[in-house]
């Protein structure tokens, strides 16, 4: 068991540079399966897609993980990454909402390497109700209570239509579920003290298109500038 000083408590890290940790992580997990023991800032940040003054500055939340003149040792990093969000112990999920959405999730197999286990996949619809998805039987909505007590979940997942997304997160918080991961598109209002992560993949798809449209009204921009050139 690792033992946290009081220091290591108080510290705060920025939630940009949290939100940053999970993809150096990755990163570093890709390069410690490559068979790299030791890497340089330009070279994780890289592979992490962003710049090293940034990943210095991330790193240095951390404490001093790098040595000059070699860089990083990529496993001792990885894990003080990993003990840094809390993914060294395991965490039990639930997921509610068990539609298309809901389905690709349960079959996620990205979850357990990450030091998630989901413990749960729950719906209302008595047609779901029953059914085996990912090697989980789909069990009632209603058992959600039973299920947080039985496993100790603080970590809930919601995959609803947007009209029933805020009745759920209720739920959940008034059962003492504390982070909550967001797909439907809808909202959630909590009380202070439960986090939740919003992830809406149309929002993030309507971005990209904002910024193909900007592409596209550069290109004719030049086009149209090289034309009155001549």
């Amino acid at each position: 068991m690792t033992t946290r000083s009081s220091t290591d408590a108080a510290r705060v890290i920025p939630e940009a540079t949290v939100a940053r940790l999970p993809v150096y992580l990755r990163a570093l997990t890709a390069l410690a399966d490559s068979g790299i023991r030791t890497c340089s800032s330009e070279d994780l940040a890289s592979a992490a897609g962003v710049n090293s003054a940034k990943l210095r500055k991330d790193l240095s939340y951390l404490g001093s993980y790098g040595t000059r003149g070699v860089g990083y040792d990529v496993d001792y990093l990885r894990y003080q990454i990993a003990r840094e969000i809390g993914v060294t112990q395991d965490w039990p999920v639930v997921i509610v909402g068990i539609g298309n959405l809901g389905h690709a999730l349960a079959n996620y197999s990205g979850f357990r390497s990450r030091g998630f286990r989901v413990v749960a996949l729950l719906d209302a619809d008595p047609g779901i109700v029953g059914r085996e998805v990912a090697g989980v039987v789909v069990r009632p909505f209603d058992d959600l209570e039973e299920i947080v007590r039985e496993h100790d979940v603080a970590i809930g997942v919601i995959a609803t239509p947007a009209v029933a997304a805020q009745d759920v997160a209720d739920r959940m918080v008034a059962i003492g579920i504390t982070s909550i991961l967001n797909f439907a598109p809808a909202v959630v209002a909590v009380p202070e003290g439960v986090d939740v992560r919003k992830v809406d993949l149309s929002i993030e798809l309507q971005i990209l298109a904002y910024h193909e449209q900007r592409k596209a009204n550069g290109a004719d921009a030049s086009t149209e500038a090289d034309g009155g050139a001549a």
